[in-house]
């Protein structure tokens, strides 16, 4: 393989480039350590497709990368045969800059190699692409996404005809690809307006967005509390300046919400985010504006969207404020409510299930094992989750009702097969409904739940490590880790460690005893005496270590004194 030099010579030297892009290169001839960054190594294509910021360059997203991994894509699909091409791929993009461009030349790129493309005409949510790849019956799927990074990113997410994201022998297949691929010359594309002309390319708008409402509509369990309370709900939402914009207010809307405040500077398309730093539901400073309207009209729920809306945040009242309800907090409301009102209205399926991912909160295994219903955990990621749902379905044992992660993803239904805020948003105001004809907001309602299920308390913690040596750190870690495993966690006996990467169980004093029921990721799980676990991985997406402390305790302070010990620990690490 090239060195970053040599491969940084061959792109200033490669006639694909055009002035302004050579002008680009050119301009960073001095800066050894940008161009080191830029062509160090490819940008890796795994299970969530590529992601990096939009600059020229090897490591980072452009139009030659799209190019590239589009190709790959295309090959991987007429491998399949000519069935899977005539079933065509769908596309979809965000509020990205770029996203547009991104999303047309990768259509030029599949049409070219023979591949039937169904292009939405504009942005379109996250789970809409989805639900499109289902209801169209495509081989695959393709958004131009990075869901809620900073506004330097975008990202290339790649689903496949199960409507969820790529499996990894189909990543591990078109990384191949790749490889083998001249990134210049390798490809095949075609006149974008010509094949659209000619049916090679389906323009894909309003009716899709219909159809996709009325399964999102199918979803609400009890209208007549919502009809109860729309005389005095009041709902402030925001977009992030992304795709929520217009199928979420609709969404509610057609629920039977009449008070709803939308932020007009967030309904704003944009994707260089104006209003915040970062457009993430998991960050409540983005909420700022959105606070500022509750207060001025006396709102009950705030509701935000990240820009692909695939993930929600939600903030309450609390006092003279607002406070979050985290990831963690709201699926477990959701997975309660969803669990209460369809037994009350007689809807509860047989042998219900749910699922969510091993580093999310406990308190949802006891939610619903205490309502009776199945409940299994998976990886993160909800391509894992909708694996887990088809063998369900393929044994006919379990109806999944309710699947979610701590990172603020939810999925309900059978029209989506990744997290799904569209969805997500009507149900979480329908709950609101319901607990405002109990005389409780939310806050209110999770209190109560802790009260009959237990306490829990739940932190993720990101231990950055930015760079070439940043990537060497976190190997060094996580391998330290997992060859010297420590005994105790802040003062608290380590009872059990779970090894994800090979599945091995190790029990304190007696060795390994077991194996997890799944495995394949870099994740250590360790089970702590006080009923807590710790657990970390490196993340997926970003240059960082991810914590999770997952907190049982015998109330608030209690859960609150053992996160504080816990939080020391882990941010020694990353020191």
């Amino acid at each position: 393989m090239r060195n970053y030099k040599e491969e940084y010579q061959r792109w200033l030297d490669s006639p694909a480039l055009s002035e302004q892009e050579w002008a680009e290169l050119n301009a960073i001839a001095d800066d050894e350590k940008e161009i080191e960054s830029r062509f160090f190594a490819p940008l890796e294509f795994g299970t969530a497709g590529l992601r990096g910021t939009m600059k020229l360059g090897l490591h980072n997203m452009n139009i030659h990368i799209i190019r590239h991994a589009t190709q790959a894509f295309a090959n991987v699909i007429a491998a399949e045969g000519q069935a899977a091409k005539d079933k065509g791929v769908a596309i979809a993009h965000d509020c990205r800059l770029n996203g547009r461009a991104f999303a047309e030349e990768a259509a030029c790129v599949m049409a070219a190699n023979g591949i039937h493309v169904r292009l939405f005409d504009a942005l379109r949510p996250t789970p809409e692409l989805s639900f499109a790849v289902l209801r169209y019956g495509c081989a695959a799927g393709l958004n131009i996404t990075a869901s809620h990074n900073p506004k330097e990113y975008n990202g290339y997410k790649v689903y496949w005809s199960d409507g969820a994201q790529l499996p990894p022998q189909k990543a591990e297949q078109i990384a191949k690809q790749m490889e083998e691929i001249d990134i210049f010359t390798g490809f095949k594309t075609c006149d974008f307006k010509t094949a659209v002309a000619e049916g090679k390319i389906e323009i894909l708008g309003q009716e899709t967005d219909e159809e996709f409402l009325e399964n999102v509509m199918s979803q609400a369990i009890d209208r007549e509390a919502v009809k109860a309370a729309a005389d005095d709900l009041k709902i402030v939402y925001t977009p992030f300046h992304g795709c929520g914009y217009k199928l979420v207010p609709e969404a509610l809307k057609r629920l039977g919400i009449k008070h709803l405040y939308p932020v007009p500077e967030q309904m704003v398309i944009d994707g260089s985010f104006p209003t915040v730093v970062s457009p993430n539901p998991e960050n409540p400073e983005g909420f700022y504006l959105a606070v500022d309207l509750a207060k001025e009209v006396g709102a009950d729920l705030i509701i935000g969207t990240d820009p692909d809306s695939d993930r929600i945040g939600i903030m309450v009242p609390d006092g003279d404020g607002y406070s979050v309800i985290t990831g963690n907090q709201l699926g477990v409301l959701l997975l309660d409510y969803v669990i209460t009102a369809r037994k009350a209205t007689g809807t509860m399926p047989e042998n219900p299930g749910a699922l969510s991912s091993i580093v999310s909160t406990g308190m949802a295994r006891a939610v619903a094992e205490k309502n009776g219903v199945h409940f299994e955990d998976t990886f993160t990621g909800f391509k894992f989750m909708a694996e887990r749902v088809a063998s369900w379905e393929a044994a006919g044992s379990y109806k999944y009702i309710f699947a979610f992660e701590e990172s603020y993803g939810y999925m309900m239904g059978d029209y989506v097969r990744d997290k799904d805020a569209v969805t997500a948003a009507m149900m979480v105001t329908e709950m609101a409904a319901h607990y405002r004809g109990l005389g409780m907001n939310l806050l209110q309602a999770l209190n109560a739940l802790y009260e009959k299920y237990g306490w829990y308390m739940e932190k993720t913690l990101n231990l950055v490590m930015p760079g070439l040596d940043g990537l060497q750190k976190m190997k060094n870690l996580m391998d330290s880790l997992r060859s010297q495993p420590p005994m105790e966690i802040a003062g608290e006996e380590v009872v059990r460690l779970r090894d994800y990467l090979d599945g091995s169980i190790f029990v304190t004093g007696l060795g390994k005893v077991d194996k997890t029921p799944f495995w394949g990721s870099n994740v250590l799980y360790f089970e702590l005496t006080d009923g807590s676990s710790f657990i970390i991985r490196p993340s997926g997406t970003e240059p960082k270590i991810k914590v999770y402390l997952l907190i049982r305790g015998k109330g608030r302070e209690d859960c609150q004194a053992r996160l504080q010990k816990y939080l020391g620990y882990a941010e020694a690490l990353g020191k």
